[in-house]
């Protein structure tokens, strides 16, 4: 079965065989990649380079086609110049590529708030096509999902890739960070399994809100993860590496224990820092969540030491 038909999920996936994008998938997570130049991909280049990535991916195979569809009648954006398929194992991942730069209103809000250096954030802007990356395996564990998107779009550095976008989770991160190093002895899948949840699977956001007082600090599109998002009210940037990794440890918990956080529940989240968490109320309409947004509020170690319910 050729390709396009197996892209759009049809044929039985066999171990060992060509990929099948599973048509059952609805909403599948995605990440999205930013190309300095016009796309040059090339299948054999793209499956050396999955295979050299780590060793899960000794049989990972690359398939790229060329687009057939032509532009609706006022379509806005040109149709897309590249379709792909990429597989191994449990993992599919379709590709599908633009020659055209991303629209900005998925752009800025993905790299402008972002945190690295000005010179990369630049290329980026600057970027002259881009990439689309969609799960469409069968490995129901949505972070395994993401670390398949990341390794795909980690190899895509070594084509042209500048930025990886998560645009539901309204950040970016350089390219270049996603592939391996020479001094580095952690096997890659390895290491984006181990990568801080709000560093690219989910977004870490600063919010300055108009006669609000302080920095808020939240996370964007933990639903993706099967988790919660967070917030947290700071007096002040200086703050944010504090709430970044407080998010990062209150998600891996949530991750290794399999427990849920309520409204209520209180926890120490730093040497002298303790929080009880709440729902956001309606005013706080910048804490808006497409899944369940819990907000952190600075509490003192005694009222840490009460439990839920108690007086």
């Amino acid at each position: 079965m050729d390709a396009l038909a197996r892209f759009l999920g049809r044929g039985t996936p066999v171990p060992g065989g060509l990929p099948v994008a599973n048509p059952r998938l609805e909403n599948p997570p995605s990440l999205q990649v930013l190309i300095d130049g016009q796309l040059d991909l090339d299948a054999d280049a793209l499956t050396l380079a999955l295979r050299e990535y780590d060793s899960e991916l000794a049989t990972a195979s690359a398939e790229l086609f060329p687009s057939t569809r032509q532009p609706e009648p006022g379509e806005e954006e040109p149709p897309p110049a590249l379709m792909g398929l990429f597989g191994w194992g449990r993992h599919v991942v379709k590709l599908i590529g633009f020659n055209t730069s991303m629209p900005a209103e998925v752009l800025e809000p993905c790299v402008q708030a972002a945190h690295y250096e000005a010179e990369i954030k630049q290329l980026a802007f600057s970027h002259a096509s881009h990439v689309l990356l969609y799960y469409a395996g069968y490995e129901p564990d949505p972070v395994e999902q993401m670390v398949a998107l990341a390794a795909i779009a980690g190899c895509l550095a070594r084509f042209g890739g500048v930025a990886v976008l998560n645009e539901t989770g309204r950040t970016s991160v350089p390219a270049v960070v996603l592939l391996p190093h020479e001094e580095d002895e952690t096997p890659m899948m390895t290491a984006l399994r181990s990568l801080p949840f709000p560093f690219l699977f989910m977004g870490f956001v600063k919010l300055e809100i108009e006669d609000e007082p302080g920095v808020w600090m939240r996370t964007y599109g933990g639903h993706v993860l099967g988790l919660p998002d967070l917030a947290l009210r700071t007096e002040g940037h200086q703050h944010g590496t504090f709430a970044f990794h407080a998010f990062a440890n209150m998600l891996a918990y949530l991750r290794e224990s399999g427990k849920a956080f309520l409204p209520g529940d209180t926890m120490q989240v730093g040497e002298r820092s303790y929080l009880r968490l709440r729902e956001r109320n309606e005013a706080e309409w910048y804490l808006e969540s497409d899944g369940h947004m819990l907000v952190g509020d600075p509490i003192t170690a005694d009222e840490a030491n009460v439990q839920r319910g108690e007086p």
